[in-house]
This record gives C-alpha cells, sequence and structure tokens, in this order.
C-alpha cells in the first residue's frame, strides 16, 4: 500500500471520528456538558411528528385591526385637511370604531366632502348645530371592515410563520383556528420565553420628531398624574395622554424612552414628549441588521431604507438639523438621536442596550414586517410527536429491517465488493447525520425520506461500479486495470446523475418552504457526501485491498445473462399506456385543485378536539381504535403529562362539523370506555399548508425541471434534458392518478413520496442516458433505435438490482411501519416500478421524436 493510500484512508479514518464526535450527544443523554459545548455546538434536532414541542393557540385582535386601520385613515385625512389650511381638533369618542373631528367653520364641510370622496373606505357622518361647530364622525366603510377581519388573521400568519423561519425553528406547523386564532406547533424549542415574545411583539415601528417646548416640564406632569392616582406606572400612555390633554402643547403626545445602565443594567423609563406626525413607518424598512458598535461596543440593530424611504428620511433630516428623531417600537421610544446632519443613502439604527438576542429578534421582526394587529397567546402546552411514538417505533424497526435486507443482499449478489458497497452506505449515512448535527438541522418525517432516497442512490452508484467493472474484467484486463476502468467508466455517469437530482433539491431548498425544504436538506447532504463515499472511498477501498492481493478476480452473480431484447419496438403500446396514466394523472391533478380528492386535513382543514382522560392512556391503543374505525383523515397527538388527546379530523361535505365531534367521541368511549375521554374543546381549523406555500413548492418544481433541462441540454442535448423532464413529471403524474383511483389520502407526506419518486426517476433516467451517449459516440453511423436498444440492455442488469434493493427496503416499511407511513411506502412502492418502466419505455424513447433515424 502507497503512502498516498495510506493519507487519504486515514482522512476517512479521521472523519468517522469527527462525525461519531458530534452526532453523539444527539443520540446519548449522558454525554458530558462540555462535550455539547465544545465537540458538537450544533446537535441535531427533531421535528414535531418525532419528538413533538410547544402548542401555542394566539388570538388576533380583530377590534384593534379595525381601529388601526381607522387612525391611519384619520390621521391622513388630518393631514390632507391641514394641507389645505384646515386645522381640525380630535375629540373623545365614546363609540368604538368612531373617529370625531371638529371643525373650525362650517365653510371647512365642502371641502371635506370632496376630500372624502376620494377614500372609498370611509364613511363621513357631518353633524352641524345652530351655535356650535361642525363635527365629522369617520368610520370604516362596512366592506373595508369586512377585508380586515378576513384578512388580519392571514396576514398575520404569514407574517409569524416568516418570524419562526428567521428564527432558526424548521417546520412548524402553523394553521388558522376559528374566526380569530392561529395554532402554532414549535419542535424542540430551546428558549420557550425567546419564542414567545418573538411571536406577541407586534412591532408597530414609528419615527417621530422630539418636542421641545420652553417651560414644560414633562417629568413633574406625569409625576403629578402618578400622585393623583389618574394614572399608574404599567397603564397604556393612551390613558396618561388623555389625562394631560389639556396641559400639553396641540398635536403631542407623551411617551417614555426605555434606557438601560451599560454597567448596573438597571433598566429605568424617562418621559418624552413627541409630536403626533408619524413621520416614516416600518413598512419602509427594506432591510435590518445586527451589528456591534458605540460606546461600550454592544448590539444594535442597523436599519436600511426602501427607496420611498430614503427619500422621505433624506429629506426629514435635512429639514430637522439639530432636532431629536424618535425612533418609536410599539408605543416605546427605542433611541432618540439628535440629527447632526442631512442622513442620504436611507441608513439608520436602533440602539439601547440590547442583548445580541434581543437585537437579532428585533432584527427579524423589523425585516419581516408588523402584525396588523396585537395577538394574545392565550394557550400554551407541551405536545407530544404527531406520529407517535408507536410509529415512531414501527417505523425504526422496519427501516433497520430494510436496511438489513439491503445490506444481505449486497453481500450476496457481490460477494467482497458488497461488504464494501454496504461500508460506504454507513459512512453515507454517518457524514448526513453528522452533516444536519453541524448545520443545527430538524430531522423529521420528509427528511427521513430524503435519506431514503439519497441511500438509494448510494447503493445505486456503487451497482453502476461493480457493473461496470464486471464489463473489463470479461474483456480480460488485469484487476487493477478492471478496478481503474470501472471506477473511471461510472465517474461521468455518478456525476451527471447526482448534479440533476443535486439541482432538484437546491431549488426545493431555495423557493420552497416547511416540509419540501426539510427534504431539500437532506437530500443535499445525501449526494453530496455519496459522491465522496461511492467515488474516493469505494475506490480506495478496493486498491488496498488489492495492493495485499485480497481480490483474486471480479466475479458476482447475474439475473439475466447478456439480455438483447427490443424495448424500441414496443414503445407506441408504452407511449399509448404512458399517455392513459399522465391524462388520468392530471384529471388526479386538477380534481386536488379544486378540493374534490380525498384530501388530507393538511390541505383542506377541519376540526380541532380537545379530549380530557380521567386514566393514562397510551398512542398505541388510541391509534388501534381508529385505525378500526370508518374515520378517515384523522390525525393524532398526545399532550404530555395533562392526559389530553388532541385529534384533528378533515372537513367532510358529507357531515357536518358536530356531527364529526360525536362521532370522534363515541369512537373514544365505546372503543376505550375505562379512559373516560370528555370533549373539552372543539374549533374549526384552516389547512397548515396555506396558499402562499403551495404556490411556493409549485414554483420550487417548476425551477427545478427547468435547470435539469439546462444541464442535460449542456451535458448531452436538449432532447435529452426534455426526454428527463416529462419522464420525470410522467411518474409523478402516473402515481398521483393511481393514487387517486384508490381513493388514497393526499397528505404532506404523500407530497413528500411523490417528491422521492420524482428524485429517483430522475437518477434512473440519467443512468441510462448517460450510457446511451456513450454508444452514440462509439459508432460511427449510429441508429439510435439500435442505440437505445443496446444502451437498455447493457444497464439492465443495474436497474433491476437497483430496483429490487430500493424496494426491498420501501417494502419493509409497508409491512411493518403502521398504519401512519403506510400509503406514503405504498406511493413509493408504485413509484420504484413506474420509474423503472419510465427510464426505459418512456424516457429513452422520447429521444426518438428528435431524431427521425
Amino acid at each position: 500500500m502507497t503512502t498516498s493510500l495510506r493519507l487519504k484512508l486515514g482522512v476517512v479514518v479521521c472523519l468517522v471520528l469527527l462525525s461519531v464526535i458530534t452526532i453523539l450527544p444527539s443520540f446519548y443523554t449522558a454525554t458530558p456538558s462540555w462535550w455539547k459545548k465544545y465537540m458538537a455546538p450544533g446537535g441535531l434536532h427533531l421535528g414535531l411528528d418525532l419528538q413533538g414541542g410547544m402548542h401555542l393557540v394566539l388570538k388576533v385582535d380583530l377590534e384593534r385591526a379595525a381601529q388601526n386601520t381607522l387612525e391611519l385613515v384619520a390621521t391622513d385625512l388630518k393631514e390632507r385637511l391641514a394641507e389645505e389650511s384646515i386645522s381640525v381638533v380630535q375629540s373623545k369618542s365614546l363609540e368604538a370604531g368612531t373617529v370625531i373631528f371638529t371643525l373650525p367653520n362650517a365653510n371647512a364641510v365642502e371641502q371635506v366632502n370632496a376630500l372624502a370622496k376620494d377614500d372609498p373606505d370611509v364613511d363621513l357622518r357631518i353633524e352641524t348645530e345652530a351655535g356650535s361647530f361642525p363635527r365629522i364622525f369617520i368610520t370604516l366603510s362596512k366592506e373595508k371592515n369586512s377585508y380586515i377581519r378576513a384578512n388580519a388573521v392571514n396576514q398575520s400568519l404569514e407574517i409569524l410563520r416568516n418570524r419562526i423561519d428567521q428564527f432558526g425553528v424548521a417546520e412548524p406547523v402553523i394553521i388558522r383556528q376559528g374566526d380569530d386564532e392561529i395554532v402554532i406547533q414549535l419542535p424542540g424549542v430551546k428558549d420557550p420565553k425567546r419564542a414567545l415574545k418573538l411571536l406577541g411583539d407586534t412591532a408597530q415601528l414609528e419615527f417621530k420628531m422630539v418636542a421641545e417646548p420652553e417651560g414644560l416640564n414633562i417629568v413633574k406632569l406625569v409625576d403629578e398624574a402618578v400622585r393623583s392616582g389618574k394614572w399608574h406606572q404599567g397603564e397604556g400612555i393612551k390613558k396618561l395622554n388623555q389625562e394631560l390633554e389639556n396641559l400639553l402643547p396641540k398635536d403631542t403626545s407623551v411617551y417614555f424612552e426605555k434606557e438601560i445602565d451599560p454597567a448596573t443594567k438597571v433598566e429605568t423609563s424617562r418621559p418624552l414628549l413627541l409630536q403626533n406626525k408619524i413621520i416614516m413607518t416600518g413598512d419602509m424598512i427594506k432591510d435590518a441588521q445586527v451589528r456591534i458598535g458605540g460606546t461600550f461596543n454592544e448590539p444594535y440593530v442597523s436599519l436600511d431604507m426602501t427607496g420611498s424611504g430614503s427619500k422621505v428620511f433624506g429629506t426629514v433630516t435635512e429639514k430637522n438639523v439639530g432636532r431629536r428623531m424618535a425612533i418609536v417600537l410599539d408605543d416605546i421610544v427605542r433611541s432618540a438621536p439628535v440629527i447632526r446632519e442631512k442622513i442620504l443613502g436611507g441608513s439608520a439604527q436602533i440602539s439601547g442596550s440590547f442583548t445580541h438576542e434581543e437585537a437579532t429578534d428585533l432584527a427579524i421582526i423589523l425585516r419581516v414586517g408588523a402584525l396588523p394587529a396585537p395577538v394574545d397567546i392565550i394557550q400554551n402546552m407541551t405536545v407530544g410527536a404527531s406520529l407517535g411514538q408507536d410509529s415512531i417505533q414501527q417505523g425504526i424497526t422496519s427501516g433497520i429491517l430494510g436496511s438489513l435486507l439491503v445490506i444481505g443482499f449486497m453481500l450476496i449478489y457481490y460477494r467482497l465488493s458488497g461488504v464494501i458497497a454496504n461500508t460506504a452506505m454507513v459512512l453515507n449515512i454517518l457524514f448526513l447525520f453528522a452533516g444536519l448535527a453541524i448545520l443545527s438541522a430538524t430531522l423529521t418525517m420528509p427528511g427521513i425520506a430524503g435519506i431514503v432516497l439519497s441511500i438509494g442512490m448510494a447503493v445505486d452508484s456503487n451497482v453502476l461500479i461493480f457493473e461496470r467493472m464486471r464489463e473489463e474484467s470479461a474483456l480480460g484486463k488485469s484487476i487493477k486495470s478492471s478496478i481503474d476502468g470501472g471506477f473511471s467508466k461510472a465517474f461521468l455517469t455518478i456525476v451527471d446523475a447526482h448534479v440533476t437530482t443535486l439541482i432538484t433539491a437546491l431549488a426545493l431548498f431555495l423557493f420552497g418552504t416547511g416540509p419540501v425544504k426539510g427534504f431539500a436538506v437532506t437530500l443535499s447532504l445525501g449526494i453530496i457526501f455519496n459522491l465522496f463515499t461511492s467515488i474516493n472511498y469505494s475506490h480506495w477501498v478496493f486498491n488496498g485491498l488489492n495492493s495485499y492481493k485480497l481480490i483474486q478476480r471480479i466475479h458476482y452473480m447475474q439475473f439475466i445473462q447478456k439480455p438483447n431484447l427490443d424495448y424500441m419496438k414496443l414503445r407506441k403500446f408504452a407511449f399509448a399506456l404512458s399517455g392513459s396514466l399522465v391524462i388520468l394523472g392530471m384529471v388526479a391533478f386538477g380534481e386536488i385543485l379544486l378540493g374534490n380528492a380525498n384530501m388530507g386535513v393538511d390541505f383542506s382543514g377541519g376540526s380541532l378536539l380537545q379530549y380530557k382522560s380521567s386514566h393514562d392512556f397510551s398512542m398505541n391503543e388510541v391509534r388501534q381504535v381508529f385505525d378500526r374505525s370508518h374515520l378517515e383523515g384523522v390525525d393524532l397527538q398526545q399532550v404530555e403529562n395533562e392526559g389530553r388527546l388532541m385529534v384533528k379530523i378533515k372537513k367532510s361535505s358529507k357531515v357536518i362539523a358536530a356531527e364529526l365531534s360525536e362521532q370522534v367521541t363515541a369512537v373514544l368511549n365505546n372503543q376505550l370506555p375505562d379512559k373516560k375521554f370528555t370533549l373539552e374543546s372543539q374549533t374549526e381549523i384552516g389547512s397548515s399548508v396555506s396558499a402562499v406555500l403551495r404556490n411556493k413548492a409549485m414554483l420550487a418544481i417548476a425551477l427545478s425541471m427547468t435547470g435539469v433541462i439546462v444541464y442535460l441540454g449542456f451535458r448531452f442535448n436538449l432532447s435529452f434534458g426534455i426526454g428527463a423532464a416529462i419522464a420525470t413529471f410522467h411518474d409523478v403524474f402516473a402515481v398521483l392518478g393511481i393514487c387517486w383511483i384508490m381513493n388514497i389520502e393526499i397528505t404532506l407526506l404523500m407530497v413528500t413520496a411523490l417528491l422521492t419518486l420524482a428524485g429517483y426517476s430522475l437518477n434512473d433516467t440519467v443512468v441510462i442516458f448517460d450510457r446511451i451517449r456513450e454508444n452514440m459516440n462509439k459508432s460511427e453511423t449510429p441508429s439510435l433505435l439500435t442505440v437505445i436498444n443496446d444502451s437498455v440492455n447493457q444497464v439492465l442488469a443495474r436497474s433491476i438490482v437497483t430496483s429490487f434493493t430500493a424496494f426491498l427496503s420501501v417494502l419493509a416499511l409497508f409491512m411493518l411501519g403502521g398504519s401512519v407511513i403506510h400509503d406514503f411506502s405504498f406511493a413509493l412502492l408504485l413509484g420504484i416500478i413506474i420509474g423503472t418502466y419510465s427510464s426505459i419505455f418512456v424516457a429513452s424513447p422520447i429521444l426518438t421524436l428528435w431524431d427521425k433515424n
């Protein structure tokens, strides 16, 4: 063994040790704290479906949302009247949802009416009485009020989703509940208080000028209001300003500036008088980032304005040099710096003795945007894994069995080479978990699906190499030449197959969200590490064994000896069959978009029922009860240490919500009478897959297929790229259509299965395409039909072995994985069969449509 080879194998040993050090704390809870801190600071996290987490119910203040809009409209009207030289005074209103302005004279009424006509969202009522000033009663129109109430919750939901994504919680569950509530489940949150604050902060950002009237002592006025009992610390500043209204200058209000002593960390609040006019709002913020600086080298938030915001900011700072400008966040002055000069470039900063986490969370909130209304956290509890420990245990058992079946087959079929392939597969899994731990990624069921696909590609890569080595050996070459020839000839095929799949994974990661992104992360890592283990590690081990003369000859089992089938004769029949399957799939896709298919609660929404049990229960017995019932679309989740069960059940066009709850209650009490389940609450919930998420996922898939076409067009020919994309869509639509015909429920797990088989199909197709290209280059006057037949025959053994090993591992999931992943594994089994068929009978014949020879 050469020194170079020893060094290479030494690198592998070092990588294995580093990976073990990194992932050990994730699986061994007794790991010392210093190990976790210095050796593996990231760690692997499990998602809600595997470990559970925080369950929060947030209530959106719809009344406040409407009031906020009304106040903005009233302020805008007041400013427009001021531009017309009409000064109005706001009066107290006894009616909620009404703002009252007093006009200076009756002549201003016509101008008010003229301005009001330009705003259809406002209803104005004007009262004029002899001997008194005219008054304007401003309310929102019914249409605007209805729009706000309908959209405030959805808008809050998307803003909260973006905050959570930037906070670093992967794959949360966020759904609408009832008319004004949002349910959020966060997996494995280490700092619940910080998460609660991030979700609860409204983040209304405003820029106002500091008013500095001579001879007015604001501190004294506030102290007198406190001593007289008119206002108390902790009460809203709105009440304080109402009490001081007659003592303050016109169009000014009292706010409090929060200050923290850098040395003692003592927090104090100092009253500050601000002008009511809002110069800028958070809508003009383009970006917000945490920076370190200042006298005490502390974190602050740097703001970048939009184009219009930059212009406004430049104008304001130019006109107010020497004055203080306050940055107000949720009615608290965070900083009030003096404007030294005109500020161009649209940059500002918020300082205020932040901790790094506080500055980070504030930057997240400002980047994402303010909530349209305050949200109150009305429920906070810890829930167990949504898949249930019973299902997880079944999944682990079936996964181990499937892996053992694959390992056993590789040992029997490829003998010593099978041992090398198996160690490469184990290394790939080890490196993948280490990568997830370093990235602090969250592992969920879709992520596990990505691991399954990457393992399948790992096996396929080694099979490609072994079959090439067999071909080289059959030509009479030496062991060393056969090994080197096998690796060199399989190299480009493996790279092409992996790069096309990586393009798909990257597009899904960049533009997808939630489960789609989790799938993409694990698949991307699996692809990258598999390139190393299959191409480098396996080659080094073969060379090492050969240097000690441990490989006497290259001889493997073979299912089919030199097949010579004419596949192109069947292409018309294949096109007819595939066309029928694609049409069926497109009909199914249309029905799914219309909501007419058997949609799961993830897509259709439904009811969330919360039960309380008087005795302990296990998820296994509850799940068995529902499996025996005729109820469809039931998701179960246990509230830890509280004896509570949460049941999500999808909407049904045939049964009303009240009857669904009665049916669920009947199932529990009839089948488990000793547990004494009682219904505590029932609310309607929306789909966890919003229109935004659905559109992003579809965009990601479209871009990934475009990327594949471009890559294969560059590496092969445009017809190859289009053929691969068509074959991939064919497989997805075919499986989708069959599942629709069988009335299988469409859930997020099913979507993950479709993405997995798309990656499998693409990998299989590219392998055959690579052999076709190679054979076309060998022949001087190639007939495409002959080349395709020869190429498919040459890689048929590889296709059978790869499909068989993938089928074995998924079959174990299907047989022993339990009801939760039954449909998921069935779709994968179907996809393996259809993917293998399409690579031979669909993708390759499509090439003939561009070549008449």
